[in-house]
């Protein structure tokens, strides 16, 4: 079952929506992160579904955009008002059993809501501490999110894989310990007498 499990608003910061799953997926493993338009089959109940992982994940990452707080509906009530609205469900279900919840930054300028802005059932999430991924250095703000929240997942590398490279030899198996026997002859006392001495080389 995936450990990650990303909250997002589909009209919110897209491209880089995109970019931080991917990232993710290729530091954690695909396994490892559930993105509702990429993880939930077809044919099944993806309301049972994403209740199910928000309740189960591990950790659950908020992405934030600057259009995340205010996003309305065509009769203009803010979504996050809306008792069904499916990013507030997840948010309150992750955060009533207990998972840890981090809100993910994205961009230069966005800014974390105060709990005041946010519905009584996440208003906690105003005052969590938050990760960003900077657009102007995008890069390198992913890969330091992927690193954060490895350090947070037990079991999970801290470091990315090193690639050895094409030209480097291949490392060696630990074979079977060698067994020697070494004559060692001396004289005058029991200490110094001839013996037979097996060393064991691992």
């Amino acid at each position: 079952m995936p450990r990650v499990f990303l909250s997002f608003r589909k009209r919110d910061s897209r491209w880089m929506r995109e970019r931080v799953y991917r990232a993710l997926s290729d530091r954690l493993g695909p396994e490892e992160v559930f993105k509702s338009s990429e993880s939930i089959p077809p044919g099944a109940d993806f309301a049972e579904v994403l209740v199910h992982q928000a309740a189960a994940c591990k950790l659950m990452c908020v992405l934030i955009g600057p259009g995340w707080l205010d996003a309305r509906s065509e009769d203009g009530v803010r979504l996050l008002d809306r008792a069904h609205d499916w990013v507030r469900l997840e948010i309150a279900t992750a955060l009533r059993a207990g998972n840890r919840v981090v809100p993910v930054l994205l961009g230069d300028a966005t800014m974390l809501p105060g709990a005041s802005e946010l519905p009584v059932e996440i208003a906690e999430l105003g005052r969590l501490q938050f990760l960003r991924v900077p657009e102007a250095h995008l890069p390198d703000g992913l890969e330091d999110l992927g690193d954060e929240l490895a350090a947070l997942l037990p079991g999970a590398a801290v470091g990315a894989a090193t690639d050895p490279g094409p030209g480097a030899a291949p490392t060696a198996e630990p074979g079977p310990p060698t067994t020697m026997t070494a004559r060692v002859s001396g004289g005058g006392s029991a200490y110094q007498a001839a013996r037979d001495q097996t060393i064991n080389l691992t």
